[in-house]
């Protein structure tokens, strides 16, 4: 009798770097290809298999050649008496008998007793699997499932939708931090939590005696810039500095000319001028700038600790100095002049333009954690994440170049809704918005986001801030910019040869047109596209996405506990209403406005925890996930790599000269993703 030819195929199984990443289940493949299918083979060596951080290879034997392979099955089954364990599978890689290596990336976990189908690495827009009905099926199947694992709900009326879960606990597993991670995190708030109890401050519901006081509930967690604030915040100077490096680079805007609603007048600011320049000559010079604001005015405010809060929407002029410094000139607390919104000018009593300074911090401190922040990065990519992991196949190229930038922002979302941001929530306590006016804050906030405010080219060119000296904010975010734009441009080029290919992309057009309805509920005049048509509009679309995840985040997220340790530099909430006068304003008035110890505490607390970065940090650039498997991608990686690196050695080298290096947006310093 003939003996039967077998054609051999070698198997190479990773499985993930993860604590309990590993399993004992039975796992079992089976190889799907052009010309057939293989039997389906247990995967088993001498001795324990599937270990973290391991790749084991195997070999599985077909009665014939399999042609292209197209699929594997991925089957995890029972194993004897063992319990069933959580599988961490990075990826497969099949090696034919002619020697070609195919790649069959995974990067998710596998839960439970199922079997889990992988299409090989090459990224594909639909059109591409036009003649493969078994690859249609397959992407088809995929999303069905996706869309019925991942669906929307409201979470406050205005605000973008957001996914239906209510803890950390109904999400999947590939949407968690690690387990060690969350534990992590539980026991730094603990641990800080008990500091704050044993040094008596966080029960303490009174007004701080004196300022200098404040130190004790930051002992322990102090960093270089932080220590600098506490010994500069009400400097002027730096005032005006922290619009263009602090945790608030986005709201300064170029005054073109003076709002009737602040009537400012050449008599107020002379003294603060010079006698070599006037008003109106600084404002046509473009040396007049603005802080307003007016998206606070009407917001209502809470009580805390039984004691009303106050809210107001201040204005606040400010002039870029010959010198370059930026400077405060005029502060009006409400936005509608008169007798009882005097404008408080450097030359006021100490404590009167001090208070007003307080008022100003204070309404850009609500405009920056509720709108550039959380609406900005966290909820509004929220949507593009879902609609992404709903509407596009993880073959396609746009998933794969945006998953890595999606990492864990479904587990701090959902945590920061449970926790943070509900009523009763941390927020909630330490506001003076309360939950309430934060909810309307948001949704006034995205009534108003435009595209172009995303864009950062656009958004300084609107705010007319693009030539402004000294911003490194404007200078390292440029540079990140086109970094990430010829990144993205490099990945898109290679997979969409025309305009028209764009166009024709169903499930990219699909993608689009959810984000439009889900986040920005079809408003035209948001600017945000429903529909792509060009390989251009396509890439400064992505661009925008990338960039939102990982620079914008940092910028907005990096140097809250830098600047907000310090209590006076970044107060939460107000406890008496703007003063409507001028020359009555004591000491003693400020620190019974200020925050009380309480809530000072507590607002500490939160900022340090949203400093504190995942563990397994994954800088911008850096993809130890490799979803692309072509060498054109892996190209365009390498040298989005290099670029950065570029810009991280010219950002080292410029801080060298400053007094206070602005390293927020050092690549190695930016997250991939909103992960925190």
């Amino acid at each position: 009798m003939a003996e039967v030819l077998k054609v051999t195929y070698k198997i190479r199984v990773a499985t993930g770097n993860y604590w309990y990443g590993g399993t004992m289940d039975s796992i079992s493949i089976t190889l799907v290809g052009t010309h057939g299918e293989s039997p389906k083979v247990r995967l088993d060596k001498y001795g324990k298999d599937f270990s973290p951080g391991e790749v084991e290879e195997f070999v599985v034997e077909t009665p014939k050649e399999l042609g292209a392979l197209l699929l594997v099955h991925l089957h995890k089954e029972a194993y004897k008496f063992f319990p069933c364990t959580d599988w961490n599978c990075s990826f497969i890689e099949v090696e034919t008998p002619h020697g070609q290596t195919n790649h069959f990336p995974c990067y998710q976990w596998i839960l439970g007793y199922s079997t889990l189908q992988l299409r090989e690495g090459t990224a594909k827009i639909v059109h591409m699997d036009a003649n493969n009905q078994l690859l249609l099926e397959h992407r088809r199947y995929e999303l069905l499932a996706k869309q019925e694992a991942y669906r929307y709900k409201d979470y406050q009326p205005g605000w973008p939708k957001c996914l239906d879960v209510d803890s950390v606990d109904q999400l999947h597993l590939n949407d968690q931090y690690p387990s060690t991670e969350s534990r992590a995190f539980q026991i730094h708030r603990t641990a800080a939590e008990f500091e704050l109890k044993l040094k008596g401050l966080l029960n303490y519901k009174k007004a701080w005696k004196k300022l200098d006081d404040i130190r004790r509930c930051f002992w322990f967690y102090r960093t270089p810039t932080s220590e600098y604030v506490s010994k500069h915040w009400d400097e002027d100077a730096f005032f005006g500095y922290q619009y263009l490096n602090g945790a608030s680079p986005g709201i300064i805007q170029r005054c073109p000319e003076i709002p009737a609603k602040f009537p400012v007048t050449q008599e107020m600011v002379a003294e603060s001028l010079g006698t070599h320049t006037t008003l109106d000559k600084e404002v046509k010079e473009g040396h007049i700038f603005l802080i307003d604001c007016q998206i606070l005015d009407g917001i209502p405010a809470t009580r805390i600790n039984g004691c009303p809060q106050h809210v107001s929407a201040p204005l606040c002029l400010l002039h870029l100095t010959p010198w370059g410094e930026m400077m405060p000139i005029a502060i009006q607390l409400t936005q509608r002049p008169g007798p009882q919104s005097p404008i408080f000018l450097p030359t006021d009593s100490e404590w009167d333009w001090a208070l007003a300074k307080f008022w100003v911090r204070n309404s850009t401190f609500y405009i920056h954690e509720m709108l550039t922040h959380l609406l900005y990065t966290h909820l509004v990519m929220e949507v593009f994440l879902l609609a992404t992991l709903r509407q596009l196949p993880r073959c396609h190229p746009v998933h794969k170049l945006l998953v890595p930038h999606f990492r864990y922002t479904l587990h701090i979302n959902v945590l920061g809704r449970a926790n943070l941001l509900g009523p009763s929530g941390m927020l909630d306590k330490v506001m003076g918005t309360g939950f309430q006016g934060l909810s309307q804050l948001v949704a006034r906030g995205l009534s108003q986001l435009t595209y172009s405010t995303l864009c950062l080219p656009d958004d300084l060119r609107d705010r007319g801030v693009e030539s402004l000296p000294n911003y490194y904010y404007k200078e390292d975010g440029l540079k990140l910019w086109g970094a990430i734009e010829s990144f993205v441009s490099g990945v898109i080029s290679h997979y969409y040869p025309s305009d028209t290919a764009v166009e024709k992309d169903m499930e990219l057009q699909a993608w689009v047109a959810e984000i439009f309805e889900k986040c920005f509920y079809q408003r035209q005049s948001s600017g945000f596209p429903a529909h792509l048509g060009t390989i251009a509009e396509l890439t400064r679309y992505l661009t925008m996405v990338v960039f939102t995840c990982s620079v914008h985040h940092a910028s907005v997220n990096n140097a809250q506990f830098d600047f907000g340790a310090w209590m006076p530099n970044y107060p939460s909430t107000m406890r008496r209403p703007p003063p409507a006068c001028k020359g009555n304003v004591t000491f003693a008035d400020v620190l019974e406005t200020l925050p009380d110890v309480s809530t000072s505490c507590q607002m500490l607390l939160i900022l340090w925890l949203l400093s504190r970065e995942p563990g397994d940090k994954r800088p911008l650039g850096y993809y130890p996930d490799e979803h692309f498997t072509e060498e054109g991608p892996k190209k365009v990686i390498a040298a989005f790599q290099k670029h950065l690196a570029k810009i991280s050695k010219e950002i080292e080298e410029r801080n060298r000269r400053l007094l206070m290096p602005y390293n927020y947006l050092n690549p190695p310093e930016i997250e991939n993703s909103i992960s925190i």
